[in-house]
């Protein structure tokens, strides 16, 4: 992306100009100490010169083995252009370090905005689908001449599904951008909970989606005491549950289970569906996925699981699933038990 690579070579210069300008003060600083030293010296050899000169007297022994001027000046000069060497390399391997550092610094924001970019395209996918079919159901009835009572009623009901879908979205997206942003945090409810009985009432809910494909529900729920906000809770077991009944085989069976682990309850949903190629479940919780064209045959715009998947955080949980293509999918949940004080 042009915005980034350009982003990435401006803030390599910076990064370059402050370092650079710390080598180069740090730089003067010392030649301007050092030579000032070695011009004391100079003038203290000059002064020793001039006081031997006067005098008949050989020199003192201090100054047999005092350097001459010249190797001092001398030196002066290899101290100016080693520091100066010293610098180039410096100002070198700095602009290579620095550009690596940039790019660093400017992932995650590349990321989020690569992100941002994913979901509105991905939400302008999903809702573009409902706005041609109204479209197309709207000029199609202009175009009769005469419309029956029953085919505006046809028409409105069809129209009616159509802005449904389109709410479902919207409230759905609108959902997943207060939990990614972790507001929703701050409205969570937590208490005390059953979850034999959280399990049982949202698979009774969603007994009526069940029936036509003569789905049964299988459970195995001890009496556990769970912490965590009723609303969320039971919105998360209704996206698992539903997406199991979704996925599953008509007259098929769905096993829900649970157990206690140490400080956490293991509740496991399984379904014998169609499965998830293993290709597919690195990715299966990311917004608007949907796994191959078998499963995207059913109905949804992929929100679900990320949905789950941020309420489950929010509660300080973990939640993976495994699947076998052709077997079917179980999906893992961890949620804190509720510890009593008392």
């Amino acid at each position: 992306m042009t915005i980034f690579h350009n982003a990435r070579i401006t803030l390599t210069a910076w990064y370059l100009i402050i370092i650079a300008m710390i080598s180069l003060c740090f730089s003067v600083a010392f030649y301007q100490a050092s030579t000032r030293e070695i011009d004391r010296l100079i003038n203290r050899i000059q002064m020793d010169q001039q006081r031997s000169s006067n005098q008949t007297a050989p020199p003192p022994p201090h100054m047999m083995n005092t350097p001459s001027i010249s190797d001092l000046e001398q030196l002066k000069e290899r101290l100016k252009i080693t520091l100066i060497i010293i610098n180039g390399v410096i100002v070198a391997t700095s602009g290579v370090a620095s550009y690596f550092l940039a790019s660093r610094t400017l992932k995650p924001i590349k990321q989020m905005v690569d992100e941002q970019q994913e979901f509105i395209s991905s939400a302008s996918h999903e809702l573009r689908t409902p706005i041609a079919v109204l479209r197309a159901e709207m000029e199609t009835s202009l175009m009769e001449k005469h419309i029956t009572d029953a085919q505006a009623r046809a028409l409105i009901k069809s129209n009616l599904e159509e802005v449904s879908s389109m709410q479902y979205l919207v409230n759905n997206l609108l959902k997943i951008t207060k939990l990614h942003n972790g507001n929703h945090e701050l409205q969570l409810t937590k208490k005390e909970l059953v979850l034999s009985e959280i399990l049982e009432t949202t698979f009774t809910r969603l007994q009526t989606l069940a029936d036509p494909k003569k789905i049964s529900i299988s459970t195995s729920v001890p009496d556990i005491k769970i912490i965590a906000d009723e609303e969320s809770i039971r919105e998360l077991f209704t996206i698992i549950i539903d997406n199991a009944i979704k996925y599953s085989r008509p007259s098929s069976t769905i096993q829900i289970k649970a157990h206690q682990e140490q400080h956490m309850a293991h509740i496991t949903i399984t379904d014998t569906g169609i499965g998830i190629p293993p290709q597919d479940i690195p990715h299966i919780f990311e917004r608007f996925y949907r796994s191959d064209k078998s499963r995207s045959q059913t109905e949804g715009f992929g929100l679900g699981l990320p949905i789950a998947q941020k309420i489950v955080e929010q509660h300080h949980g973990k939640i993976f699933i495994t699947s076998k293509v052709g077997k079917g999918t179980t999906v893992h949940i961890d949620l804190p038990i509720f510890h009593s004080h008392s």
